[in-house]
């Protein structure tokens, strides 16, 4: 009897932005035979990480094995979901995320600061300073384009809430519980979340998978074509048989 290999399907949650836009340049990279979908966040409704993990849950596939990647903003919730994990989960991927506060790339925008600092991510004046910080030598006009029209979509409430959840979140204990291959993306030019975070995961889940890429946060946008092939590769050796 032959035996033949269906593509999992991947599940991909967003960074702080939220809309899903940005991984489009990984979505070319995966080819038109790869089977994803993206989870979008709402845009102007202020929830935090127990607000969005039931959304999240209701959107994963329920037919289908699949693997869950969570972007940075959305790395805690993606541990917190495999954790109890939803049936057909086959794999975890974080890609330059944290199972805590990373700090201390994010140390600017805490307390009396942080809507200021959120109100001015929005502003003309930050866009090259915020281009610089997420994407470096990789913002291409296409790449900061696509930056500056996805946090336009997202209110300064919003952003305010989604950052207070980065500042306190601590999901530590619930690595303990993952029982699902996990591979963390770790972009060796980061100057959000400092290299630590994959260690700090890595002492909980010593299984951890990392595997590091040139490239700064914006990793999925600024290298896709490397994202997409460690991605793969790691799917592929999760792919379930069927005669």
């Amino acid at each position: 009897m032959e035996v033949t290999v269906a593509p999992v399907r991947l599940v991909l949650l967003p960074g702080m932005d939220g809309t899903g836009d940005l991984f489009e340049p990984l979505k070319e990279a995966m080819g038109p035979q790869a089977a994803i979908d993206v989870v979008r966040y709402p845009g102007h409704q202020a929830l935090g990480y127990d607000d969005l993990e039931p959304l999240v849950r209701a959107q994963l596939p329920t037919r289908a094995p699949f693997v869950l990647l969570g972007e940075s903003f959305s790395g805690p919730l993606a541990i917190s979901i495999a954790a109890s994990p939803p049936p057909g989960l086959l794999g975890l991927v974080l890609c330059c995320s944290f199972a805590r506060r990373p700090g201390p790339g994010l140390a600017v925008m805490r307390a009396g600061l942080l809507e200021l600092s959120m109100r001015l991510m929005h502003s003309r004046p930050m866009r090259a300073p915020m281009r610089q910080l997420l994407l470096g030598r990789y913002a291409s006009p296409r790449l900061s384009g696509m930056l500056q029209a996805s946090l336009a979509q997202v209110s300064v409430a919003v952003m305010t809430r989604r950052m207070k959840e980065v500042q306190r979140v601590d999901v530590r204990d619930k690595l303990s519980l993952v029982r699902v291959p996990t591979m963390y993306l770790q972009a060796l030019q980061d100057r959000v979340v400092p290299r630590r975070a994959a260690a700090i995961i890595q002492q909980r889940l010593s299984a951890l998978r990392v595997v590091k890429l040139d490239g700064p946060h914006g990793l999925l946008q600024a290298s896709p074509e490397a994202s997409a092939r460690a991605i793969l590769s790691f799917c592929g050796e999760l792919q379930p048989a069927s005669p």
